[in-house]
Order: C-alpha cells, then sequence, then structure tokens
C-alpha cells in the first residue's frame, strides 16, 4: 500500500494520543509501584498490588478507545466463551507480528483480569513502557537461543525459575496469565522447520510450569487465534489505520488437571505427555486459522 501524507498524519495522530495516555497513566502506575517498593507493610502492599491493575486496565481501556475511534480497522471477534473477572486464566495465542498484544488488549480487557505477559528482558529498557510493565508484574524473560542454551543449559532454567516466581506472587490475586507458546513471531522462513501450516512448533516448558505452579487455582485456558488476512502488519500498520481486517477467535478450555504436578525437566514421561498435549492444541488452532483466513 502507498503511503500517502494522510496516512502518515493518521500515524501522528494517533501514535501521539496512545504516547499522551501512556504518560498519563505511568505517574499513577509508577507512584504506587514507588510505595510498595518503600512500605513494609503487607497487607498495604497487597492493596496497592490490586490498585494497580485498575490503572493498567483503564491505559489499555483509553487506547482501545483512541484506536477504535482513529482508525477504520474491522474487527472480526468470534467464539462464544463466558469469561470472568474473578477467576484465574492462562491465555495462549499464536504469535505473528508486534500488533498481537494490543490486538490481546483490545479482545480481553475488562472481559478477564488484568493480562501479565511474558516479556523478553531486552523490553525492560523500552522508555517509559519497561517500567511501566515493571510495575505491573510483568516477568521478563531470556528467552535464549537453541545454541545459546546448548553451551550453557543453565539458560534454560533461568526462565523457568522466572516463570515459578511469577506464578507465586500471581497465587493471591484474579489474574491472566498470558504466554506466547512459539515464543518468538513466525514468518515465512521459519515456519519452513515448522510442522504446522500457519503456526511454529509449541514450546512447553513455560506452560509446564505455569501449570504445575498454579494449576489447581486456574480456572481455565483461554485459546486465542488471530489472523490478519492481509498478511502479518506492523505497529506503523496499526497506528496508520492500513490494516483492513483483523480476525481473533476466543475459545475456554478446561485445564488438563492429569497433567498438574508433574516434574517437566526430570520425567522424561511427564515431558512426553505435556507436549502431546499441546501439540494436539496446536493442531488444532493451525485448522481454525485456516477456517479464519478461508472465512468470507
Amino acid at each position: 500500500m502507498r503511503f500517502t501524507p494522510w496516512l502518515w498524519l493518521r500515524a501522528a495522530v494517533t501514535g501521539g494520543a496512545v504516547g499522551l495516555n501512556t504518560l498519563l497513566h505511568a505517574a499513577p502506575i509508577l507512584g504506587l509501584a514507588v510505595a510498595k517498593l518503600l512500605l513494609p507493610i503487607r497487607g498495604v502492599r497487597h492493596v496497592l498490588s490490586r490498585w494497580m491493575p485498575w490503572f493498567g486496565e483503564s491505559w489499555i481501556g483509553v487506547n482501545n478507545w483512541l484506536m477504535e475511534h482513529l482508525t477504520p480497522t474491522r474487527w472480526v471477534i468470534t467464539g462464544d466463551a463466558v469469561f470472568s473477572q474473578a477467576r484465574r486464566y492462562l491465555v495462549l495465542s499464536n504469535h505473528q507480528s508486534w500488533v498481537d498484544i494490543p490486538v490481546l488488549q483490545r479482545v480481553l480487557n475488562r472481559r478477564v483480569p488484568f493480562q501479565r505477559f511474558f516479556l523478553k528482558d531486552s523490553l525492560f529498557w523500552v522508555p517509559v513502557l519497561g517500567l511501566v510493565w515493571w510495575a505491573l508484574d510483568f516477568p521478563f524473560m531470556k528467552r535464549a537461543s537453541k545454541s545459546q542454551i546448548a553451551r550453557r543449559p543453565e539458560l534454560a532454567r533461568i526462565d523457568l525459575e522466572t516463570t515459578r516466581r511469577a506464578c507465586a506472587k500471581f497465587r493471591d490475586m484474579p489474574v491472566s496469565i498470558m504466554n506466547f507458546v512459539e515464543g518468538t513471531r513466525a514468518n515465512a522462513r521459519k515456519l519452513t522447520d515448522s510442522p504446522f501450516r500457519h503456526l511454529l512448533k509449541p514450546k512447553s516448558g513455560g506452560v509446564a510450569q505455569v501449570l504445575n505452579s498454579m494449576g489447581e487455582l486456574l480456572d481455565g485456558i483461554v485459546d486465542v487465534t488471530i489472523v490478519y488476512p492481509q498478511g502479518r502488519p506492523t505497529i506503523f500498520d496499526l497506528i496508520s489505520g492500513t490494516i483492513r481486517e483483523i480476525r481473533v477467535d476466543l475459545r475456554l478450555r478446561p485445564v488438563p488437571t492429569e497433567l498438574i504436578g508433574g516434574d517437566y525437566e526430570s520425567d522424561r514421561d511427564y515431558r512426553i505427555r505435556f507436549q502431546s498435549w499441546i501439540n494436539q492444541l496446536w493442531t488444532e488452532k493451525d485448522t481454525r486459522f485456516d477456517g479464519l483466513v478461508n472465512a468470507s
């Protein structure tokens, strides 16, 4: 698509409005985070931890309103799942673009408890946003490559320990734990090595850690499939309104109770059973992706 001055203007207005909203919400979020660090009283910290997601949801809600009124993108959301903000969910989604994060925030904000994403640790250094994500208890992961893990196996355990600590913190509050199971964004090159047509092979370790840390507290698994009929968009495409349509399917799945309490790292039989479960989930998602692409 040819980028006209009008598209650049729309991107500037939308991006500027979202940026201003982020700054306005960052102040109370970071203020509460500082108060939580300085106040040693457990009860006060607990209250502050419950207030902070309200500001996070407000931040996302205003961003959603701005995107809805400043861009012409059409949203097609399917699935009849009923969610509750008083529950605890594990959210699993395919991953193609940075746009996936605002998409998930658009379709799930105030339908499920405030979402915490597992982010790459390099994102901590994003101005303003990195501190806001930290203040809102988003876990930061190393996400080491296969070659790095081959040289230093302990790197794989670092992310598992980060997941365990995050889950321990989330046990006392309603929460939605968001995990991009593929571990990286899908593209044509990466898909050539995948057993699936539209998805990358899922990585099971982090999901297994969540289930084993708080699986008995989870009320369900939110299965999200995101499709961009025009192809994988950029953030500029989103704020300039050049994405004509975004299709999202939402399913609520039961927690596989038979997989809670296993040892993913040491028990080979358990690991095979867990991988079989998540591969079946991904096989169904790949078929659903096909249906969303071909939907009229």
